[in-house]
């Protein structure tokens, strides 16, 4: 089957692609320790998905990864940075980003998925939610504004475009303080739609679509158990333990609507990647049998409703 989804509207305008969160968790280093590369891109391949975000599981090098991509088929959607704007100079994010960036643009990735890890809370995915540092007023103006600086710089020295990434735990959790990162900015910091990031933090990513849609320049598709991401807020529990007890799903598993997203993405005036995603212990969620269901649920209900 085609990595390219065709529909009446959006034909060759959207690919499908899936993180390798589904095999290897990038901060518990247990949940799926001695996962093959080739393992994680063949079954991703098998499953019907055309590309992949990046992995620690992938060498970092970027003529070898490269050289693995093509070997298994798949190409190369992005890759997370963890950026410190909240608490250094563009200048020294830059330089932070360099290697990251070359290995993005070497593997034929257009966007950067920007994930803001300054300013958090100390050890903030092991503490509970509720202990989330925020950032307001004149210090949000100022990220902001070195934030846009750094997205500019990242265009013009890497042709890359930063997807910024609204994340539990981090400064833009709540829709309001995704409001104010995409309001103090310029058209180059994209949003990045992630909609069990979005309905964990308490509001409908439909409001994001509503607002920014000019702006979405990449889309996570992850789903979440209400239930447990109830429990996870009621007891104190924090990210990485909630991740644990599987607060977080493949579309299709969860309760999140992906209504809204279908009608988004069937209007055609979003071009780029969908990245199936959910962060997962692969001893009980199978991972090629995971993100075969969620293919066909994206492919069959948010693509082609029609055929649901």
């Amino acid at each position: 089957m085609s990595d390219y989804i065709a529909s009446a509207r959006n034909s060759e305008r959207v690919r499908l692609g899936v993180s390798p969160l589904s095999w290897v968790n990038e901060v518990l280093d247990d949940l799926g320790q001695g996962t093959k590369a080739e393992t994680i891109l063949s079954q991703a391949r098998a499953a019907g998905f055309g590309g992949v975000e990046m992995s620690r599981a992938f060498p970092s090098d970027p003529s070898a990864l490269k050289a693995l991509l093509a070997a298994q088929g798949v190409a190369f959607v992005s890759g997370w940075y963890s950026g410190f704007l909240a608490e250094r100079s563009v200048a020294e994010d830059l330089e932070e980003v360099r290697a990251h960036a070359e290995l993005l643009r070497t593997n034929g990735a257009r966007v950067m998925v920007y994930g803001e890890c300054g300013h958090m809370a100390e050890d903030a995915l092991d503490v509970p939610l509720s202990c989330r540092l925020t950032l307001n007023g004149d210090d949000m103006i100022a990220y902001c504004q070195r934030l846009n600086e750094f997205a500019e710089a990242l265009k013009s020295e890497f042709d890359l475009d930063l997807a910024f990434h609204h994340h539990l735990m981090m400064v833009a959790e709540s829709f309001d303080e995704v409001c104010a990162v995409m309001d103090n900015t310029g058209p180059a910091v994209g949003l990045l739609l992630d909609t069990g990031h979005a309905q964990a933090g308490g509001f409908d990513y439909a409001r994001l679509i509503d607002k920014y849609a000019d702006r979405i320049n990449h889309i996570h598709l992850k789903d979440v158990r209400g239930e447990v991401m109830a429990r996870v807020r009621a007891e104190g529990t924090s990210f990485n333990d909630g991740v644990r007890l599987g607060m977080f799903t493949v579309p299709g598993d969860g309760d999140v609507d992906f209504g809204p997203l279908s009608r988004f993405l069937a209007n055609g005036s979003y071009e780029g990647w969908l990245v199936v995603e959910a962060e997962q212990d692969p001893a009980i969620a199978p991972p090629a049998e995971t993100v075969a269901r969620a293919y066909r649920f994206v492919t069959e209900t948010i693509l082609n409703p029609a055929m649901a």
